[in-house]
Parts: C-alpha cells; structure tokens; sequence
C-alpha cells in the first residue's frame, strides 16, 4: 500500500476511534464482559470469576479500592492485559517501519486522538479523581480506559493480541482488571467541548455519568461545583474575593474581558493606533493586563470586531502588547496591514 493511501486509511480510523472515544450512550456490557474474557485468555490468564458495573470512573475507582483493601481482588492484570500487548505492538511496528515509517505511522493515527483524548479528557479526569480519592491513589494506576483507549488503539486495530481490549473499548468506559474481579464502569451520558477539543461547558456539568458524577470544567481547567453555579450571578466584588488565582481567571473570563475591565474600573495605560492597553491589579494575583484591539477585516455585516489579548504585566505600550502577541519586540512589529 503507497503511504499516501496508508495515511488516509489511519486516518479515517483514527476518525472513528475518536468518536468513540467521545461516545455519550450506555455501554454494550455483554460485549464488553466478552472482551474482558477475551483480553485475559490472550494474556495467558484465566478470566475473572466476577465481573461488576458502576455508574463512573469515581465509583469504578472506589470499588477497586474496597476490593483490594478486602483482599478480594487479588493483584492487579492490568500489566498482562494492557501494557505488555501495547509495547509489544508498537515494537513490532517500529521494527517494521524503522524509526522514520513509525513516526509517520503514529501522526496518522495515534497522534491524532492522543491530545484529544488523553491530554484533554483522561487527564482532567484523573486529576479530579486524584484529588477526591484521600487513600490508596495507587489504584488509579491499575485502570484500563476503556472507550478512551482509542486514543492509541487506532494504531493497532489489526493487532489480534489486542482483540479483547479493542472489545471492552468499543463497549464501555474504564475499567480495572484484576485476578479475582474485573471493575467496568458505564460510559458518559454527556460530554460537552469547546472549538479546541477541551471539556467545556458555561451552563452545567462538562462531563456527567449515570450515577451523578459529573466534572465542571471551563475551556480544559477543572472547576469545583459551587464555583460552576455561581458563574451566572457572578459580580467584580465576588470575582476578586476568589482566593484561587486559576478560579479568579475562569471568572473574569466567563464574566466577559469587557466588561470587567469597565466595572473594575482599569487603568487606562497607553493607547495608540494598534490598540489600548489596560491594567487592573488583583489579590494574589499578578496584574491583569490585556490590549484592546479592532479586527481591521470588517464582518459581514459591515461591522469590526473588539478584541481584548492579555499580554504579561510587563508590558508598557499597546503596540508591545501587540508585538508580544505574535511573538516579536515593539521594534519589530511593523505591519503593513493588520488583519
């Protein structure tokens, strides 16, 4: 097969495994008990002789817990069922392709879905779960990620060493396998993002599951519950009361950068023709500075844009702020036109 034809394969895919990676339905749990069955018989292990369901990876999470603490688990497969498949896999690949043939392989496929799974949706999850889980995080270590797997399974769907966590990852959410019990948890019932990819939502949970788990988060940061309800009554008092400098700036954004550089009452620092520069201080915070500017490209409508960058506090001049925003000095920024 000519690479062109090879990368348009991967990545259509890679397409696929996305979507199912972002899938909000309930999981096929007979599917996914045969795939466990079969991701352990090719792992060389007798299946589990108990397989149960939870509502989410939280309760996934907990019950692992309990069931190691009890002894009833037995020690963790993931090793045998997971890691050892995948790294043989992809050592076969790279030994097929050379370095260079497994660097292409990979962008087309895995490279793709990593960021967009791994990075913006498994991490913030097992951050908040690291965060909630008080004792024994260890079992966090032992979780199979199901539906989002695909982040790496596009790359290996022909791999039959892998037929069984192909299985469970096209069926259910995560999952931890164990000698005694295999934990699986239900997929998501929603799953909100923004235009980049991250989990985002200003009006109610990003992420929720059948159980009533749910994780607020605004453009990729994680936000505690309380701070989500509180974002549409939000006032410039309540935003500089906040003591957590990340929640602060998830507040000034929602609030609207405008708007509250208006009610803040900032300082107007410097104005010139690319733009105004704005500084408002803030508790336990570096200064708020941004640069206003108007997109010289007229929208349909005949009207022109306002925009509002922030730049470092070190910034003096709005044409620095411009500068800095495309990665050059005051000096440098000549443009011709902007746009």
């Amino acid at each position: 097969m000519q690479p062109e034809f090879e990368d348009a394969r991967l990545s259509a895919r890679a397409d696929g495994w996305l979507a199912l990676g972002l899938l909000a339905e309930p999981a096929d749990r007979d599917e996914a008990e045969a795939g466990v069955r079969q991701a352990y018989e090719l792992a060389g292990l007798t299946p589990p002789p108990r397989v149960e369901w939870h509502g989410s990876p939280r309760s996934g999470l907990h019950a692992a817990v309990a069931a190691v603490a009890s002894g009833e688990a037995g020690a963790s497969v993931r090793g045998q069922v997971r890691t050892r498949p995948w790294a043989r896999a992809r050592a076969e690949v790279t030994d097929r392709l050379g370095a260079a043939g497994w660097a292409r392989y990979w962008a087309a496929s895995g490279g793709r879905t990593w960021p967009l799974l791994i990075d913006r949706i498994v991490t913030p999850v097992r951050t908040r779960l690291d965060a909630e889980q008080e004792t024994d995080r260890l079992r966090l270590l032992d979780a199979v990620h199901g539906q989002h797997d695909g982040a790496w399974l596009a790359a290996f769907e022909d791999d039959p060493a892998l037929a069984g966590i192909l299985r469970v990852a096209r069926s259910a959410g995560w999952w931890w396998p164990y000698e005694n019990v295999a934990i699986l948890t239900e997929r998501p019932v929603a799953l909100e993002r923004d235009n980049l990819g991250r989990l985002h939502s200003g009006d109610g949970p990003a992420l929720s599951y059948p159980d009533g788990w749910e994780l607020y988060v605004w453009r990729g940061m994680p936000i505690p519950p309380e701070v989500a309800a509180e974002l549409p009554t939000l006032t410039v008092d309540r935003i500089h009361t906040e003591a957590n400098a990340e929640v602060r700036r998830v507040m000034v954004e929602y609030y609207g950068f405008d708007r509250y550089l208006r009610e803040a009452d900032a300082t107007r620092v410097h104005e010139d023709e690319t733009g105004i520069l704005w500084r408002v201080n803030q508790n336990n915070d570096e200064p708020l500075v941004m640069v206003e500017v108007i997109n010289s490209t007229p929208e349909p409508d005949g009207t022109r844009r306002t925009y509002f960058l922030r730049v470092p506090p070190s910034i003096r001049t709005a044409r620095a702020g411009v500068a800095w925003t495309f990665g050059l000095t005051e000096d440098e920024y000549s443009p011709l036109a902007q746009t």
